[in-house]
This record gives structure tokens, sequence and C-alpha cells, in this order.
């Protein structure tokens, strides 16, 4: 019997929906994660790299994601970051960083 998605599958498919939704649609050029725990959490971190067409719906996506609340089943985002915007004329890439908790 599967469990379904696991968080790092959710959370990309909560990124591309969100940046659909926002009218900048995005792709995922890597991802990558590992497990985190702490003394009371576990989780994963991820890391991600989306390409995307530069402009203003960019732009405000990516000014109102680190505050965005996405349903990952069984998971909770804990932090989303920014690590960097890399654009040229053609092409924007941005790298994440996300912390994902599971829920007990």
């Amino acid at each position: 019997m599967s469990r379904g998605p696991d968080a790092a599958t959710l959370l990309e498919r909560a990124l591309l929906a969100s940046a659909v939704t926002a009218n900048c649609p995005v792709r995922v050029c890597e991802s990558d994660w590992t497990r985190w725990a702490s003394a009371t959490f576990t989780g994963a971190r991820h890391m991600l790299k989306l390409a995307a067409t530069p402009g203003d719906a960019l732009s405000r996506w990516l000014a109102a994601l680190p505050e965005a609340e996405f349903a990952l089943r069984g998971h909770l985002l804990a932090d989303l970051t920014i690590d960097r915007l890399v654009r040229n004329d053609e092409e924007a890439f941005v790298f994440l960083e996300v912390l994902t908790v599971e829920e007990r």
C-alpha cells in the first residue's frame, strides 16, 4: 500500500501550482533534499532550482513566496528562503531552500 507522494513531490507540485496561479509558470530544473531532525521534529531540507520567464509576475510571486502557505499532506512548510535569483534577458533562475517537517 502506497502512502502517497513524499514531501519533495508535494512541495514541487505546490510551487508549480502557485506559480501558475500567479501567472508566472516555472519549471523545476534541479531538486534535492536531505533528511533533517531536531530534538522534537523530523523532516527534510529541500534545495530547488526553478526557471521562469523574467517579468513583473515573477517578481510579485517571488515577493510573496516566503510568506505563502502550502497544503502538503502529512507535512508542514516550516521555512522557505529565496537563496538567490539569477536573471538574464531570456530566463530567470530561482534557488530556493525549504524546510518541511512531518506532522504527527
